[in-house]
């Protein structure tokens, strides 16, 4: 038999549309059919090589829309290097990223996404794509975001926060939202307001209020409301779909919500660390709250609710992790004295999957709802479906074997991220990743790691899917 096939037997499949007891056939690396466990015709299928899925679901691979590979920030990088970095999504059961290929100012955005490209090429266990930072609104670069959507990047991320590095003006904002709104572009954005933040910076350490907590105090949550309405607003002008990306408040999600109300093509991601940390984390003593500082920051306990809430809604349709790690030691110690020079960011791109799992044995959402907000809906929004984010004939065989039942404690000892914490150090968790295939070749093999840098493609994406 010249194809390869594979068979995954007695599971329970679950996608975001349904769940069946199905064995799934895999050929020559995407899925050739489904059908149900112990009917005539899967019993007829033939395979070189079956995998007992028995008390286990069968889940499409996660798809992490937001992650920063080797992202230098503050005169330091991002710990995980692309191949440490999908090797530890792979552990955790996601199949792809979405990284950021980053514009610095002065620069072309062909320079910056070649030069992210080099640095993936080659390394990554998983699959891979990008979207592109703008730091530098111009007539060449608005150009150029044309030319990116051609080559299957199409999505684009703009700041309102970080004045003198990545911030964009209003005005700069709706240029490049037009441009998305003809080229098809979907523009993502940071929604936080960093010049008024600025100013509270200053004033805090002129207080001498140097200390992590203080870094949650100063990025307010109305200046995340506000930004986020201000982004709306400047999309609707343009015409153009708006994704806000880690959304942490209630009062924003309030914003997005409202959108939505109305009609309007705007989208919401929040992320693990907003769901399950506070600003209790930020606040703890001898500077071990830097592991907790990132941006937008970790909110008040209370907003929690409000951001289950809005995923059980569908006002926020995607989880993502803003997976940015630096080491507590040597980088995120580099703000001792001072917060606003603590590199900002968390390692997350491992414990997404199953966090979102114990969300489900909590009660705060469904199996169906797990996967579409890890899985289906990030790929849809992000041009990747139905490619990425099912099981479903013609998909690329990206399949997790999930155990419901085994049960874990969330480690630096044990996670697979180059770095040297957790953010949820000690968490116990029901439900862990056994096996993990891309695009049908076993990268994790019942918790033995068979991956290999270089195994990882990058995809080229389509335009958004829900416009």
């Amino acid at each position: 038999m010249s194809s390869n096939r594979t068979l995954i037997s007695g599971g329970l499949v679950v996608t975001a549309a349904d769940e069946l007891h199905a064995d799934v056939l895999i050929e020559d690396g995407r899925v050739a059919a489904l059908a149900a466990h112990g009917s005539a015709a899967a019993e007829a299928w033939t395979a070189e090589r079956t995998i007992d899925a028995t008390g286990k679901y069968v889940i499409p691979g996660g798809v992490d829309a937001h992650t920063h590979m080797e992202l230098p920030f503050g005169g330091t990088s991002a710990s995980d290097t692309f191949e440490t970095g999908t090797r530890a999504a792979a552990w955790g059961g996601t199949t792809t990223i979405v990284d950021f290929a980053v514009q610095s100012v002065g620069h072309s955005l062909r320079e910056g996404l070649d030069t992210w490209y080099a640095k993936a090429d080659g390394n990554c266990a998983v699959d891979y794509s990008f979207h592109m930072i703008l730091s530098d609104v111009n007539e060449g670069t608005l150009k150029e975001m044309d030319l990116l959507v051609g080559e299957g990047v199409t999505s684009f991320k703009l700041f309102m926060a970080y004045p003198g590095v990545f911030y964009s003006d209003d005005g700069q904002i709706l240029r490049a939202m037009q441009r998305g709104a003809s080229n098809g572009g979907l523009i993502m954005m940071h929604a936080e307001n960093g010049i008024a933040i600025d100013v509270l910076v200053e004033q805090a350490l002129a207080r001498g209020e140097t200390d992590p907590r203080h870094h949650g105090e100063v990025r307010k949550v109305l200046l995340e409301a506000e930004a986020t309405h201000r982004a709306i607003q400047l999309a609707r002008v343009a015409g153009s779909p708006l994704y806000i990306v880690h959304v942490s408040a209630e009062e924003a999600v309030a914003e997005i919500a409202a959108a939505r109300d109305k009609g309007l093509p705007v989208f919401g991601e929040t992320c693990p660390q907003y769901l399950f940390l506070s600003t209790d984390n930020l606040a703890e003593p001898d500077f071990q709250g830097a592991k907790y500082v990132c941006s937008t920051p970790l909110r008040p306990r209370e907003h929690q609710a409000a951001l289950w809430r809005g995923l059980r809604t569908d006002d926020l349709q995607v989880v993502s992790t803003d997976h940015c790690p630096f080491c507590f030691r040597g980088q995120k110690e580099l703000g001792r004295g001072d917060f606003s020079k603590i590199p900002n960011g968390l390692p997350g791109v491992e414990n997404r999957m199953d966090l979102l799992h114990q969300a489900v044995v909590d009660g705060h959402i469904s199996r169906r709802r797990w996967i579409e907000i890890a899985c289906a809906t990030p790929a849809r929004m992000f041009g990747l479906y139905p490619r990425k984010g099912t099981i479903a004939p013609g998909a690329d065989a990206d399949i997790v074997l999930y155990d419901p039942h085994a049960e874990q404690v969330i480690s630096a000892e044990t996670h697979h991220m180059n770095v040297d914490y957790s953010a949820y150090e000690g968490r116990r968790i029901t439900g862990r990743v056994d096996t993990v295939l891309s695009r049908g070749e076993l990268v994790v093999d019942r918790r033995e790691y068979t991956g290999r840098a270089g195994h990882g493609a990058f995809v080229h994406r389509s335009t958004c899917q829900y416009l």
